[in-house]
């Protein structure tokens, strides 16, 4: 009897041996597994100054002035006359959203600007080239994405905007001469300079607030309820590491339907205002 019972409790003893081996297995894996998860996020360069949704809040943007001081450097729109209108994405090339974004334009037949940065260029060269091949036009969104107000620095803007110029120059074949701020902000000496170095900058004139991840019904409402003739229309295919864009990918499903029933037509940027979209 005592030996019976020595027996069942070394199987005891072995099966919460196994049991724990098995748990202490199971925990392992799904350390790694959230490391490596991580470990992706993290390839993925940051927005130097942070989401747009953490800028544009303190500092609402209006260009309005500043075009009309620079016409011949900011562009705004184009003429209502046309009956044409321009997607435009920031931020990327982003691995989690742009492919599915390209995707989508393709199902459309339809031709956007991406004003991307230096550093996700870098990064993402294979995206960039796929952006370029499938008939879009490519910007200068910075290459970190400073605050450049905020820096008030002509060297940093220097900086900034020729190391990406060569970056794009490097995989696309061509120095783009179109730039954006990063959210939109500038002043008037940013724009002489940027006017000195044969840019044409770009903002926009209907802000689909996508930054601000609001449900796909509410992006699709703020694009369809102001647009117009010759509408620059701003989203984004770029996020920040706890960004999603996703929203943004279903209000476009929305979006562009809409737009097309009310006979409006999709232009890039430079097609539209008939303007040299490379140096």
């Amino acid at each position: 009897m005592e030996f019976q019972n020595e027996r069942n409790g070394s199987k005891v003893h072995k099966y919460l041996l196994k049991m724990i081996t098995g748990l202490i297995f199971l925990l392992g894996t799904l350390f790694i597994g959230l490391n490596l998860s991580q470990a992706q996020q993290d390839n993925i360069p940051e927005l130097e100054d942070g989401e747009e949704y953490e800028e544009r809040v303190r500092h609402p943007v209006s260009n309005i002035i500043l075009q009309q001081r620079f016409p011949d450097i900011l562009v705004l729109s184009a003429a209502p006359t046309e009956n044409t209108v321009a997607l435009t994405f920031d931020d990327g090339p982003d691995p989690r959203f742009t492919p599915q974004i390209l995707d989508l334009l393709a199902e459309h037949d339809i031709k956007a600007t991406f004003f991307v940065t230096g550093a996700r260029a870098e990064a993402y060269p294979e995206l960039l080239q796929r952006i370029v091949n499938e008939g879009h036009i490519v910007g200068n969104h910075t290459y970190g994405h400073p605050n450049l107000v905020e820096s008030s620095d002509m060297d940093t803007l220097e900086t900034e905007v020729l190391r990406t110029e060569e970056i794009i120059n490097a995989i696309v074949g061509y120095r783009t001469k179109l730039f954006r701020a990063p959210y939109g902000f500038l002043y008037d000496e940013l724009l002489e300079q940027l006017g000195s170095m044969d840019y044409t900058v770009v903002g926009w004139s209907v802000d689909s607030l996508d930054w601000r991840e609001d449900p796909p019904e509410d992006i699709a409402y703020n694009v369809i309820s102001n647009i117009h003739p010759g509408a620059i229309i701003l989203m984004h295919d770029g996020a920040g590491d706890t960004g999603d864009r996703t929203n943004t990918i279903e209000a476009l499903r929305q979006i562009i339907p809409n737009l097309k029933d009310q006979g409006l037509e999709f232009e890039t940027v430079p097609d539209m205002l008939d303007i040299s979209y490379q140096k």
